[in-house]
């Protein structure tokens, strides 16, 4: 349960997570300015390596970090004060390789295993360690692409919004892997793989607040698949596919990230390569109208794209520049425009208290 004071003070603190084997920090904090969106470092931890995803408890008192490594392990850092990370033991390995990606449904913590391709549910203990996997769902398949498809590379794992479910992305089978959650145990039971375009690799999922929408963002292509999503029969149908990129534009371009406005009216998509943030104007119902602008990410290779809680700013860590970049929102056309800028080395992920 988030308190009262909780609600007032969201936002206030930036975890910034980054490749230490590419000179990264590790999980810097960042105290945020709610005027301005700026970033000022106020901590930064190296207790676990290549923390390139990020995650909070439900009631934003634990911070969670994948350890991309081969091994693959979590790490669990409280946030007993917000500024200052404090290890919950050592890192927890996850039995998968370099895992990418983390959720939360009922009583575990779910990482997504790049490497491995697989799915892995982390039980919570109380005060929010980490315990030993106990369960690991192996993903099976491949695609056409030879250099990135061979076998399964599980990139996004995230709850439906009823909690019911759990959605797996898959790069390289193109599907999403769907598992009902046991509700004694909480552990995934494997239900359905719903497979999309060939070739796409599809790497993260973002729904719509209205819950029955949704936006599959493809990397090997600069696409965003949307999904009638049905929680009742844990049933994912694509319905459509869209560029997210304008016609004729002639870039290298890896899509990483989908973010999604709380009022349903814009999809914001980063774009690697192309260093770019696109906006995309939604329906009432949540399909996709096109593209309303193209704005430069302010850096090269955004990795990771986030909302500010206030959904007054987006932004954007820009790996291979070392920086996060932030922009405002104009509120009538979604269209974000530069803001400021932080210097953080390999930067992956952004998550905000």
């Amino acid at each position: 349960m988030i308190s009262s004071d909780q609600h007032s003070r969201r936002g206030r603190f930036a975890y910034i997570g980054s490749f230490t084997a590419a000179g990264g920090s590790g999980v810097t904090v960042a105290e945020v300015d709610s005027r301005t969106g700026t970033l000022t470092p106020v901590h930064a931890t190296d207790a676990v390596a290549n923390p390139s995803f990020l995650a909070l408890s439900p009631g934003a008192d634990v911070l969670y970090a994948v350890s991309e490594t081969d091994e693959g392990a979590v790490a669990a850092f409280s946030l007993a004060d917000p500024a200052r990370l404090e290890p919950l033991g050592e890192p927890v390995p996850v039995r998968g390789e370099a895992p990418t990606h983390l959720g939360f449904a009922g009583k575990h913590l779910f990482t997504a295993n790049y490497g491995s391709g697989s799915v892995s549910a982390l039980p919570v203990r109380t005060g929010g360690a980490l315990g030993a996997p106990s369960a690991v769902l192996p993903h099976r398949g491949s695609g056409p692409v030879a250099d990135r498809q061979r076998g399964p590379h599980a990139h996004a794992v995230v709850p439906d919004p009823s909690g019911r479910l759990l959605l797996a992305v898959d790069l390289g089978t193109d599907s999403v892997w769907i598992s009902a959650l046991d509700p004694v145990t909480g552990l995934p039971r494997p239900h359905h793989e719903t497979r999309l375009r060939s070739g796409t690799g599809p790497r993260h999922l973002a729904f719509h607040p209205g819950g029955d929408r949704a936006y599959v963002l493809n990397e090997l292509v600069p696409t965003v698949t949307v999904c009638r999503w049905d929680a009742a029969e844990g049933s994912l149908v694509p319905a459509g596919e869209t560029r997210v990129l304008r016609p004729g534009t002639d870039a290298v371009a890896y899509p990483s990230e989908p973010v999604v406005s709380e009022d349903g009216r814009f999809l914001w998509v980063a774009v690697r390569g192309h260093d770019s943030i696109t906006t995309l104007a939604l329906d009432a119902s949540g399909d996709i109208l096109g593209i309303r602008a193209s704005t430069p990410c302010g850096g090269h290779w955004p990795r990771d794209l986030t909302l500010h809680p206030s959904g007054r700013y987006l932004y954007a860590a820009n790996e291979r520049s070392g920086d996060v970049t932030w922009f405002a929102i104009e509120p009538d056309t979604g269209i974000p425009s530069p803001a400021g800028a932080l210097a953080v080395p390999a930067a992956s992920c952004v998550i905000f208290s």
